[in-house]
Protein backbone atom coordinates (compact mmCIF):
# COMPACT_ATOMS: atom_id res chain seq x y z
CA UNK A 1 0.00 0.00 0.00
CA UNK A 2 2.77 2.50 1.21
CA UNK A 3 4.24 1.92 -2.54
CA UNK A 4 1.51 2.45 -4.30
CA UNK A 5 0.72 5.62 -2.35
CA UNK A 6 4.73 6.42 -3.37
CA UNK A 7 3.26 6.27 -6.91
CA UNK A 8 0.23 8.11 -7.05
CA UNK A 9 2.14 11.18 -5.28
CA UNK A 10 5.45 11.38 -7.86
CA UNK A 11 2.67 11.08 -10.74
CA UNK A 12 0.60 13.88 -9.18
CA UNK A 13 3.89 15.47 -8.61
CA UNK A 14 5.26 14.60 -11.98
CA UNK A 15 2.04 15.94 -13.04
CA UNK A 16 2.35 19.71 -11.59
CA UNK A 17 5.90 20.28 -13.17
CA UNK A 18 4.31 19.33 -16.30
CA UNK A 19 1.22 21.62 -15.64
CA UNK A 20 3.56 24.09 -14.58
CA UNK A 21 6.17 23.63 -17.69
CA UNK A 22 2.51 23.95 -19.69
CA UNK A 23 1.68 27.09 -18.18
CA UNK A 24 5.21 28.61 -19.26
CA UNK A 25 4.65 27.85 -22.91
CA UNK A 26 1.34 29.18 -23.26
CA UNK A 27 3.14 32.54 -22.51
CA UNK A 28 4.23 32.48 -26.06
CA UNK A 29 1.79 32.67 -29.47
CA UNK A 30 4.28 30.41 -30.35
CA UNK A 31 4.70 27.63 -27.97
CA UNK A 32 1.02 28.22 -26.43
CA UNK A 33 -0.38 25.30 -28.70
CA UNK A 34 2.26 23.11 -26.74
CA UNK A 35 1.55 24.28 -23.70
CA UNK A 36 -2.02 23.55 -23.40
CA UNK A 37 -1.50 20.12 -25.22
CA UNK A 38 1.49 19.33 -22.17
CA UNK A 39 -1.00 20.85 -19.88
CA UNK A 40 -3.57 18.69 -20.81
CA UNK A 41 -1.53 15.41 -21.12
CA UNK A 42 -0.83 16.07 -16.91
CA UNK A 43 -4.58 16.27 -16.08
CA UNK A 44 -5.00 12.69 -17.96
CA UNK A 45 -1.98 11.55 -16.06
CA UNK A 46 -3.31 13.25 -12.43
CA UNK A 47 -6.52 11.87 -13.44
CA UNK A 48 -5.56 8.38 -14.28
CA UNK A 49 -3.75 7.93 -10.96
CA UNK A 50 -6.43 8.82 -8.37
CA UNK A 51 -8.04 6.01 -10.04
CA UNK A 52 -5.25 3.96 -7.76
CA UNK A 53 -5.71 5.90 -4.65
CA UNK A 54 -7.23 4.07 -1.47
CA UNK A 55 -10.02 5.69 -0.61
CA UNK A 56 -11.26 5.02 -4.04
CA UNK A 57 -9.98 1.22 -4.56
CA UNK A 58 -10.32 0.35 -1.21
CA UNK A 59 -13.66 1.47 -0.35
CA UNK A 60 -16.47 -1.48 -0.08
CA UNK A 61 -18.52 0.08 -3.14
CA UNK A 62 -15.22 0.93 -5.12
CA UNK A 63 -17.13 -0.72 -8.04
CA UNK A 64 -20.11 2.09 -7.69
CA UNK A 65 -17.32 5.09 -6.75
CA UNK A 66 -15.02 4.06 -10.07
CA UNK A 67 -18.44 3.92 -12.07
CA UNK A 68 -19.45 7.13 -11.58
CA UNK A 69 -15.88 8.63 -11.94
CA UNK A 70 -15.84 7.31 -15.50
CA UNK A 71 -19.46 8.57 -15.79
CA UNK A 72 -18.81 12.03 -14.59
CA UNK A 73 -15.66 12.27 -16.95
CA UNK A 74 -17.66 10.79 -20.10
CA UNK A 75 -20.32 13.43 -19.66
CA UNK A 76 -18.26 16.62 -18.71
CA UNK A 77 -15.63 15.31 -21.66
CA UNK A 78 -18.12 15.02 -24.14
CA UNK A 79 -19.93 17.90 -23.81
CA UNK A 80 -16.90 19.86 -23.02
CA UNK A 81 -15.67 17.68 -26.53
CA UNK A 82 -18.89 18.95 -28.66
CA UNK A 83 -19.07 22.52 -27.41
CA UNK A 84 -15.18 23.38 -27.69
CA UNK A 85 -15.41 22.31 -31.38
CA UNK A 86 -18.79 24.15 -32.39
CA UNK A 87 -18.10 27.51 -30.31
CA UNK A 88 -17.16 30.84 -32.07
CA UNK A 89 -14.18 32.62 -31.72
CA UNK A 90 -16.63 35.68 -30.99
CA UNK A 91 -18.17 33.34 -28.38
CA UNK A 92 -15.08 32.05 -26.62
CA UNK A 93 -15.07 34.76 -23.41
CA UNK A 94 -18.16 33.22 -22.95
CA UNK A 95 -17.44 29.59 -22.99
CA UNK A 96 -13.98 30.86 -20.98
CA UNK A 97 -16.11 32.07 -18.44
CA UNK A 98 -18.56 29.11 -17.94
CA UNK A 99 -15.88 26.90 -17.91
CA UNK A 100 -13.94 28.78 -15.02
CA UNK A 101 -17.16 29.27 -13.13
CA UNK A 102 -17.73 25.11 -13.02
CA UNK A 103 -13.97 24.92 -11.84
CA UNK A 104 -15.01 27.35 -8.90
CA UNK A 105 -18.36 25.10 -8.29
CA UNK A 106 -16.09 21.91 -8.40
CA UNK A 107 -14.01 23.36 -5.38
CA UNK A 108 -16.90 24.45 -3.95
CA UNK A 109 -18.63 20.72 -4.20
CA UNK A 110 -15.48 19.28 -2.57
CA UNK A 111 -15.46 21.84 0.02
CA UNK A 112 -18.90 20.66 1.22
CA UNK A 113 -18.82 17.17 1.30
CA UNK A 114 -16.02 17.65 3.60
CA UNK A 115 -18.00 19.95 5.28
CA UNK A 116 -20.51 17.57 5.58
CA UNK A 117 -18.38 15.04 7.11
CA UNK A 118 -16.86 16.61 9.53
CA UNK A 119 -20.43 17.97 10.87
CA UNK A 120 -21.60 14.55 10.69
CA UNK A 121 -17.83 13.23 12.51
CA UNK A 122 -18.73 15.80 15.45
CA UNK A 123 -22.24 14.67 16.00
CA UNK A 124 -21.10 11.48 16.51
CA UNK A 125 -18.35 12.12 19.54
CA UNK A 126 -19.69 11.29 22.50
CA UNK A 127 -18.58 13.88 24.58
CA UNK A 128 -20.09 16.09 22.37
CA UNK A 129 -17.24 18.76 22.10
CA UNK A 130 -16.08 18.08 18.87
CA UNK A 131 -16.32 20.57 16.38
CA UNK A 132 -15.71 21.19 12.42
CA UNK A 133 -12.16 22.45 13.82
CA UNK A 134 -11.52 19.50 15.65
CA UNK A 135 -12.79 17.28 12.92
CA UNK A 136 -10.50 18.38 10.76
CA UNK A 137 -8.15 20.37 11.63
CA UNK A 138 -7.96 23.55 12.52
CA UNK A 139 -5.61 25.21 9.59
CA UNK A 140 -7.57 22.28 7.16
CA UNK A 141 -11.02 23.82 8.61
CA UNK A 142 -9.86 27.29 8.01
CA UNK A 143 -8.56 26.93 4.51
CA UNK A 144 -11.28 24.36 3.30
CA UNK A 145 -14.36 27.38 4.30
CA UNK A 146 -12.23 30.01 2.72
CA UNK A 147 -12.12 27.50 -0.37
CA UNK A 148 -15.67 27.33 -0.09
CA UNK A 149 -16.56 30.86 -0.35
CA UNK A 150 -14.11 31.90 -3.06
CA UNK A 151 -15.03 29.03 -5.18
CA UNK A 152 -18.64 29.53 -4.80
CA UNK A 153 -18.10 33.01 -5.24
CA UNK A 154 -16.58 32.61 -8.82
CA UNK A 155 -18.94 29.89 -9.78
CA UNK A 156 -22.04 32.46 -9.58
CA UNK A 157 -20.01 35.13 -10.40
CA UNK A 158 -18.75 33.65 -13.28
CA UNK A 159 -22.26 32.46 -14.53
CA UNK A 160 -23.06 35.84 -14.40
CA UNK A 161 -20.07 37.35 -16.50
CA UNK A 162 -21.27 34.40 -19.22
CA UNK A 163 -24.74 35.73 -18.95
CA UNK A 164 -23.59 39.09 -19.92
CA UNK A 165 -21.21 38.49 -22.30
CA UNK A 166 -23.78 36.02 -24.18
CA UNK A 167 -26.11 39.19 -24.37
CA UNK A 168 -28.71 37.35 -21.79
CA UNK A 169 -28.72 39.55 -19.27
CA UNK A 170 -28.49 43.18 -19.75
CA UNK A 171 -29.22 44.86 -15.99
CA UNK A 172 -26.27 46.45 -14.28
CA UNK A 173 -28.29 46.87 -10.57
CA UNK A 174 -30.97 44.80 -9.21
CA UNK A 175 -31.32 46.63 -5.90
CA UNK A 176 -31.15 50.43 -4.69
CA UNK A 177 -27.87 50.63 -2.66
CA UNK A 178 -26.34 47.67 -4.54
CA UNK A 179 -23.11 48.06 -3.12
CA UNK A 180 -23.94 48.62 0.23
CA UNK A 181 -26.43 45.13 0.32
CA UNK A 182 -23.25 43.27 -1.41
CA UNK A 183 -21.29 44.17 1.76
CA UNK A 184 -23.93 43.35 3.98
CA UNK A 185 -24.08 39.99 2.36
CA UNK A 186 -20.18 39.55 2.57
CA UNK A 187 -20.49 40.25 6.61
CA UNK A 188 -23.21 37.61 6.74
CA UNK A 189 -21.49 35.17 4.74
CA UNK A 190 -18.32 35.34 6.94
CA UNK A 191 -20.16 35.45 10.13
CA UNK A 192 -21.61 32.18 9.34
CA UNK A 193 -18.15 31.10 8.03
CA UNK A 194 -16.53 31.43 11.46
CA UNK A 195 -20.49 29.83 12.84
CA UNK A 196 -19.20 26.83 11.20
CA UNK A 197 -15.71 26.68 12.04
CA UNK A 198 -16.56 26.41 15.83
CA UNK A 199 -20.09 24.36 15.50
CA UNK A 200 -22.04 23.75 12.75
CA UNK A 201 -25.09 22.00 11.62
CA UNK A 202 -26.44 20.88 7.82
CA UNK A 203 -28.31 23.79 8.14
CA UNK A 204 -25.52 26.38 8.72
CA UNK A 205 -23.82 24.85 5.68
CA UNK A 206 -26.48 25.53 3.46
CA UNK A 207 -27.24 29.19 4.14
CA UNK A 208 -23.59 29.40 3.90
CA UNK A 209 -23.86 28.23 0.63
CA UNK A 210 -26.60 30.00 -0.35
CA UNK A 211 -25.28 33.10 1.11
CA UNK A 212 -21.73 32.90 -0.71
CA UNK A 213 -23.71 32.11 -4.01
CA UNK A 214 -26.12 35.40 -3.75
CA UNK A 215 -22.70 37.05 -3.28
CA UNK A 216 -21.00 36.22 -6.02
CA UNK A 217 -24.32 37.34 -8.25
CA UNK A 218 -24.68 40.54 -6.89
CA UNK A 219 -21.23 41.84 -6.97
CA UNK A 220 -20.86 40.49 -10.18
CA UNK A 221 -24.26 42.00 -11.87
CA UNK A 222 -22.72 46.31 -11.38
CA UNK A 223 -19.46 45.20 -13.24
CA UNK A 224 -20.07 47.23 -16.50
CA UNK A 225 -19.61 45.32 -19.75
CA UNK A 226 -15.98 46.86 -20.95
CA UNK A 227 -14.64 45.64 -17.63
CA UNK A 228 -15.53 41.58 -17.98
CA UNK A 229 -12.04 40.93 -19.24
CA UNK A 230 -10.63 41.60 -15.65
CA UNK A 231 -13.66 39.88 -14.11
CA UNK A 232 -12.86 36.78 -15.81
CA UNK A 233 -9.27 36.89 -14.94
CA UNK A 234 -10.38 37.79 -11.47
CA UNK A 235 -12.51 35.08 -11.06
CA UNK A 236 -9.68 32.26 -12.73
CA UNK A 237 -7.84 33.76 -10.35
CA UNK A 238 -10.40 32.68 -7.75
CA UNK A 239 -11.10 29.23 -9.04
CA UNK A 240 -7.42 28.60 -8.67
CA UNK A 241 -6.97 29.12 -5.34
CA UNK A 242 -10.21 27.62 -4.44
CA UNK A 243 -8.67 24.57 -5.93
CA UNK A 244 -5.51 24.86 -4.27
CA UNK A 245 -7.54 25.08 -0.94
CA UNK A 246 -9.44 22.07 -1.99
CA UNK A 247 -6.41 20.36 -2.57
CA UNK A 248 -5.04 20.69 0.92
CA UNK A 249 -7.86 19.56 2.58
CA UNK A 250 -8.27 16.43 1.12
CA UNK A 251 -3.86 16.20 1.15
CA UNK A 252 -3.64 16.20 -3.11
CA UNK A 253 -0.25 17.63 -4.10
CA UNK A 254 -1.41 17.94 -7.56
CA UNK A 255 -4.33 20.12 -6.58
CA UNK A 256 -2.53 22.24 -4.33
CA UNK A 257 0.33 22.63 -6.92
CA UNK A 258 -1.89 23.51 -9.98
CA UNK A 259 -4.24 25.79 -8.26
CA UNK A 260 -1.76 28.14 -6.37
CA UNK A 261 -0.17 28.30 -9.95
CA UNK A 262 -3.34 29.07 -12.09
CA UNK A 263 -4.56 31.37 -8.73
CA UNK A 264 -1.21 32.99 -8.93
CA UNK A 265 -1.06 33.80 -12.77
CA UNK A 266 -4.43 35.02 -12.61
CA UNK A 267 -3.87 37.21 -9.75
CA UNK A 268 -0.54 38.88 -12.16
CA UNK A 269 -2.61 38.89 -14.91
CA UNK A 270 -5.55 40.72 -13.42
CA UNK A 271 -3.08 43.14 -11.91
CA UNK A 272 -1.71 43.36 -15.22
CA UNK A 273 -5.08 44.56 -16.90
CA UNK A 274 -6.19 46.90 -14.29
CA UNK A 275 -2.28 48.65 -14.87
CA UNK A 276 -3.41 48.73 -17.93
CA UNK A 277 -6.68 50.47 -17.72
CA UNK A 278 -4.86 52.85 -14.72
CA UNK A 279 -7.27 51.84 -12.38
CA UNK A 280 -7.73 49.46 -9.13
CA UNK A 281 -9.11 46.45 -9.41
CA UNK A 282 -11.88 47.36 -6.64
CA UNK A 283 -12.28 50.24 -9.04
CA UNK A 284 -13.59 47.56 -10.97
CA UNK A 285 -15.87 46.35 -9.44
CA UNK A 286 -17.56 49.62 -8.22
CA UNK A 287 -17.32 51.96 -10.92
CA UNK A 288 -19.38 50.50 -13.66
CA UNK A 289 -18.06 51.31 -16.88
CA UNK A 290 -20.02 49.85 -19.58
CA UNK A 291 -23.28 50.40 -18.15
CA UNK A 292 -26.37 51.87 -19.29
CA UNK A 293 -25.15 55.19 -17.88
CA UNK A 294 -23.03 56.21 -20.49
CA UNK A 295 -20.41 58.72 -21.83
CA UNK A 296 -19.64 62.33 -20.60
CA UNK A 297 -19.22 63.86 -23.61
CA UNK A 298 -22.35 65.14 -25.70
CA UNK A 299 -21.69 63.70 -29.32
CA UNK A 300 -23.58 66.92 -30.46
CA UNK A 301 -20.75 69.33 -29.19
CA UNK A 302 -17.69 67.13 -31.30
CA UNK A 303 -18.79 68.18 -34.86
CA UNK A 304 -19.93 65.51 -37.36
CA UNK A 305 -18.42 62.17 -38.57
CA UNK A 306 -17.01 62.48 -41.97
CA UNK A 307 -17.71 59.12 -43.82
CA UNK A 308 -15.38 57.20 -46.69
CA UNK A 309 -15.89 55.29 -49.22
CA UNK A 310 -13.87 52.04 -49.50
CA UNK A 311 -12.05 52.46 -53.07
CA UNK A 312 -10.85 55.95 -51.56
CA UNK A 313 -10.10 54.30 -48.47
CA UNK A 314 -8.21 51.33 -50.39
CA UNK A 315 -6.24 54.01 -52.39
CA UNK A 316 -5.34 56.34 -49.88
CA UNK A 317 -4.07 52.90 -47.59
CA UNK A 318 -1.80 51.61 -50.69
CA UNK A 319 -0.44 54.80 -51.05
CA UNK A 320 1.08 54.71 -47.46
CA UNK A 321 4.36 54.37 -46.59
CA UNK A 322 3.53 52.98 -43.05
CA UNK A 323 0.18 51.39 -41.39
CA UNK A 324 -0.80 50.45 -38.30
CA UNK A 325 -4.42 48.20 -38.15
CA UNK A 326 -5.56 48.12 -34.66
CA UNK A 327 -8.26 45.31 -34.23
CA UNK A 328 -11.11 44.97 -31.60
CA UNK A 329 -14.28 42.91 -30.73
CA UNK A 330 -15.99 44.46 -33.97
CA UNK A 331 -13.54 42.00 -35.60
CA UNK A 332 -14.16 39.41 -34.44
CA UNK A 333 -17.65 39.21 -34.74
CA UNK A 334 -17.56 40.61 -38.26
CA UNK A 335 -15.25 37.28 -38.23
CA UNK A 336 -12.75 39.82 -40.48
CA UNK A 337 -9.73 39.02 -39.62
CA UNK A 338 -8.87 36.63 -42.78
CA UNK A 339 -9.85 39.45 -44.73
CA UNK A 340 -7.91 41.76 -43.04
CA UNK A 341 -4.75 39.65 -43.31
CA UNK A 342 -5.40 39.01 -47.21
CA UNK A 343 -5.09 43.19 -47.54
CA UNK A 344 -2.17 43.42 -45.16
CA UNK A 345 -0.18 40.69 -47.71
CA UNK A 346 -0.86 42.88 -51.05
CA UNK A 347 -0.05 46.09 -48.62
CA UNK A 348 3.23 44.56 -47.97
CA UNK A 349 3.33 43.50 -51.65
CA UNK A 350 3.04 47.14 -52.37
CA UNK A 351 6.13 48.08 -50.47
CA UNK A 352 4.54 49.62 -47.35
CA UNK A 353 5.37 48.67 -43.41
CA UNK A 354 2.37 47.27 -42.01
CA UNK A 355 2.23 46.63 -38.07
CA UNK A 356 -0.90 45.16 -35.72
CA UNK A 357 -1.29 47.37 -32.67
CA UNK A 358 -2.88 45.46 -29.87
CA UNK A 359 -3.89 47.02 -26.31
CA UNK A 360 -3.82 44.67 -23.65
CA UNK A 361 -7.72 45.02 -23.35
CA UNK A 362 -9.32 44.73 -26.25
CA UNK A 363 -11.97 42.35 -27.11
CA UNK A 364 -13.64 40.22 -24.52
CA UNK A 365 -11.37 38.64 -22.66
CA UNK A 366 -7.05 38.79 -22.48
CA UNK A 367 -5.31 37.53 -25.56
CA UNK A 368 -8.45 38.09 -27.49
CA UNK A 369 -7.11 39.71 -30.67
CA UNK A 370 -3.60 37.75 -30.77
CA UNK A 371 -5.98 34.56 -30.91
CA UNK A 372 -7.91 35.96 -33.79
CA UNK A 373 -5.21 37.26 -35.78
CA UNK A 374 -3.00 33.96 -35.13
CA UNK A 375 -6.21 32.25 -36.30
CA UNK A 376 -5.52 34.20 -39.49
CA UNK A 377 -1.77 32.97 -39.64
CA UNK A 378 -0.99 36.70 -38.99
CA UNK A 379 3.34 36.45 -37.98
CA UNK A 380 4.17 36.74 -34.51
CA UNK A 381 6.67 39.71 -35.57
CA UNK A 382 3.99 42.06 -36.94
CA UNK A 383 1.82 42.15 -33.86
CA UNK A 384 2.84 44.90 -31.00
CA UNK A 385 1.76 45.61 -27.41
CA UNK A 386 0.58 49.35 -26.76
CA UNK A 387 4.00 50.03 -25.14
CA UNK A 388 5.99 48.91 -27.72
CA UNK A 389 3.92 50.73 -30.66
CA UNK A 390 2.44 53.73 -29.46
CA UNK A 391 5.70 55.70 -30.36
CA UNK A 392 5.24 54.68 -34.21
CA UNK A 393 1.89 56.51 -34.66
CA UNK A 394 3.21 59.64 -35.15
CA UNK A 395 5.38 58.33 -38.21
CA UNK A 396 2.38 56.54 -39.30
CA UNK A 397 0.42 57.16 -42.88
CA UNK A 398 -2.79 55.66 -42.06
CA UNK A 399 -4.15 53.82 -38.85
CA UNK A 400 -7.13 51.40 -39.72
CA UNK A 401 -9.33 50.63 -36.75
CA UNK A 402 -11.58 47.85 -37.36
CA UNK A 403 -13.91 47.22 -34.67
CA UNK A 404 -12.06 49.44 -31.91
CA UNK A 405 -13.19 52.22 -29.96
CA UNK A 406 -12.87 52.51 -26.04
CA UNK A 407 -9.22 51.46 -26.37
CA UNK A 408 -8.16 54.59 -28.77
CA UNK A 409 -10.44 56.71 -27.02
CA UNK A 410 -8.70 60.26 -26.58
CA UNK A 411 -10.90 60.84 -23.77
CA UNK A 412 -8.91 58.94 -21.85
CA UNK A 413 -6.25 61.46 -22.00
CA UNK A 414 -8.14 64.58 -22.09
CA UNK A 415 -11.11 64.32 -20.07
CA UNK A 416 -11.39 64.06 -16.06
CA UNK A 417 -14.73 63.62 -16.35
CA UNK A 418 -14.68 60.65 -18.32
CA UNK A 419 -14.81 57.17 -16.78
CA UNK A 420 -12.02 56.00 -18.88
CA UNK A 421 -10.05 58.85 -17.79
CA UNK A 422 -6.10 57.75 -16.78
CA UNK A 423 -6.69 54.41 -19.34
CA UNK A 424 -3.75 54.14 -21.09
CA UNK A 425 -4.73 54.10 -24.90
CA UNK A 426 -3.36 53.20 -28.63
CA UNK A 427 -2.26 57.15 -30.10
CA UNK A 428 -4.06 56.12 -33.21
CA UNK A 429 -4.94 59.99 -33.27
CA UNK A 430 -1.53 60.69 -33.74
CA UNK A 431 -1.57 59.48 -36.74
CA UNK A 432 -1.57 60.99 -40.74
CA UNK A 433 -4.56 59.70 -41.39
CA UNK A 434 -6.96 57.56 -39.30
CA UNK A 435 -9.66 54.96 -40.89
CA UNK A 436 -12.55 53.90 -38.76
CA UNK A 437 -14.26 50.65 -40.12
CA UNK A 438 -17.44 50.34 -38.43
CA UNK A 439 -21.28 48.91 -38.40
CA UNK A 440 -22.89 52.59 -36.86
CA UNK A 441 -22.39 55.74 -35.44
CA UNK A 442 -23.01 54.50 -31.62
CA UNK A 443 -20.39 54.94 -28.60
CA UNK A 444 -18.37 51.46 -27.68
CA UNK A 445 -19.15 48.94 -25.75
CA UNK A 446 -18.82 51.36 -22.52
CA UNK A 447 -20.90 53.58 -23.84
CA UNK A 448 -18.47 56.22 -24.19
CA UNK A 449 -18.24 58.85 -26.75
CA UNK A 450 -14.88 58.87 -28.61
CA UNK A 451 -14.02 62.30 -29.87
CA UNK A 452 -11.32 60.07 -32.43
CA UNK A 453 -14.27 59.66 -34.77
CA UNK A 454 -15.21 63.25 -34.99
CA UNK A 455 -11.20 64.51 -35.71
CA UNK A 456 -10.32 66.28 -38.46
CA UNK A 457 -7.68 63.69 -39.71
CA UNK A 458 -10.58 60.49 -39.16
CA UNK A 459 -12.64 59.07 -41.94
CA UNK A 460 -15.07 56.39 -41.15
CA UNK A 461 -15.84 53.59 -43.27
CA UNK A 462 -19.20 52.13 -42.18
CA UNK A 463 -20.58 48.99 -42.88
CA UNK A 464 -19.75 45.00 -41.63
CA UNK A 465 -16.33 44.27 -41.13
CA UNK A 466 -15.75 41.65 -43.33
CA UNK A 467 -17.31 43.15 -46.25
CA UNK A 468 -15.66 46.55 -45.83
CA UNK A 469 -12.25 44.23 -45.75
CA UNK A 470 -13.36 42.83 -48.91
CA UNK A 471 -14.18 46.28 -50.62
CA UNK A 472 -10.60 47.61 -49.65
CA UNK A 473 -8.97 44.67 -51.16
CA UNK A 474 -10.79 45.22 -54.23
CA UNK A 475 -9.73 48.85 -54.54
CA UNK A 476 -5.90 47.68 -53.56
CA UNK A 477 -6.06 45.34 -56.64
CA UNK A 478 -7.03 47.43 -58.90
CA UNK A 479 -4.25 49.69 -58.67
CA UNK A 480 -2.23 46.79 -59.89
Amino acid sequence: MESIDLIIQASYFLAAVIFILGLKQMSSPITARRGIVWAGAAMVLATLVTFAAPEIIGSSLATINIGLIVLAILIGGLFAWVTGKRVAMTDMPQMIAMYNGMGGGAAAAIAAVELIKAVNEAGHDPSGSATVATALGGDVAILGIIGAIIGTVSFSGSIIAWAKLDGRLKRNKLLPAQHVINAVIALATVVIAIGIYFNADLNQIILFYVLALVLGIFITIPVGGADMPVIISLFNALTGLAVGFEGYVLGNAAMIIAGIVVGSAGSLLTHLMAVAMNRSVANVFFAGVGTDSGGSIDSSALGEMKEIQAQDAGILMAFASQVIIIPGYGMAVAQAQHKIWEMTQLLTERGASVKFAIHPVAGRMPGHMNVLLAEAGVPYDMIYDMEDINADFKNTTVSLIIGANDVVNPSAKSDSSSPLYGMPILDANESENVIVIKRGRGAGFSGVENPLFFGDNTKMLFGDGQKAANELIGAIKELG
